[in-house]
């Protein structure tokens, strides 16, 4: 796998979770929020699923990011950088 790659996902795990946190909303909330389930949230942001692109879409959309932003091509304010 290229190392890009791998760069992204784990910016995706880092920025979901700081996003997430940053607006006080626990995994539950966000699940709620978003339509998926407490567990998927809990997958993406310990890195052992990735969204698919509609799911990508939903929740830059949600955390009024971009795609770049939220998949660590462009900075979001996260401290993981």
């Amino acid at each position: 796998m290229r190392k890009w790659v791998q760069d992204m996902r784990t910016e995706f795990k880092n920025n979901l979770k700081f996003l997430r946190q940053e607006r006080g909303l626990g995994q539950v909330e966000l699940a709620n929020k978003l339509g998926v389930s407490k567990g998927i949230i809990s997958l993406w942001e310990n890195g052992l699923r990735e969204p698919n692109l509609a799911s990508l879409v939903t929740i830059a959309q949600f955390f009024h990011v971009t795609l770049d932003e939220l998949v660590g091509m462009e900075e979001t304010g996260s401290t993981t950088k």
